[in-house]
């Protein structure tokens, strides 16, 4: 595991220990290698799940189980970019793992991308590579890599409650 920083505002640098984990299905096999090629340029340490190669009847949940796994495996240092035409399949396969929190961007405000990690401590971005072009999922990775977790005794409280739901 490597440690790295990350300039957001110019003037707070966020020190980051984690292994990102991309994957994709066939709809956004274009923008997640784009978005590999981004985070390798800023030092991130990045393995890529696939797919490997553009195959157009390829189905996301036999990728996206093993990604949720390795989330589950190792939650605090480990997050997953993920990506779909919509990314709404995507975070719900990965949200059937327990400690598993995925959140789902496809445009509009980032502020939904800063709470998702302040308040929710989202461990996977699901991007709809359908609806946003490279520099909207660029500006919201940047965005989600770079929040921390709040650690808000209430926002403890209630990822709690979602991590222990039998």
């Amino acid at each position: 595991m490597t440690v790295y920083s990350y300039d957001l505002c110019e003037s707070i640098v966020y020190n980051i220990v984690m292994k990102i984990i991309l994957a994709t299905d066939h709809a956004g096999f274009e923008l997640k290698n784009k978005i590999k090629e981004y985070l390798i340029s800023e030092k991130f340490d990045v393995e890529d799940m696939g797919a490997q190669a553009l195959v157009p009847d390829d189905d996301y949940p036999e990728i996206m189980l093993p990604v949720a796994i390795r989330v589950v495996n190792d939650p605090e240092n480990t997050k997953a970019i993920i990506f779909g035409k919509s990314g709404q399949g995507e975070a719900i396969i990965c949200n059937r793992f327990p400690g598993v929190r995925a959140v789902v961007y496809y445009g509009g405000d980032i502020q939904i991308i800063r709470l998702s990690r302040e308040h929710n401590n989202a461990n996977v971005l699901s991007i709809g590579a359908g609806f946003v072009n490279f520099d909207e999922a660029k500006e919201a990775v940047k965005t989600w890599i770079s929040i921390p977790f709040s650690n808000d005794e209430r926002h403890v409280k209630r990822n709690n409650m979602l991590d222990n739901i039998e």
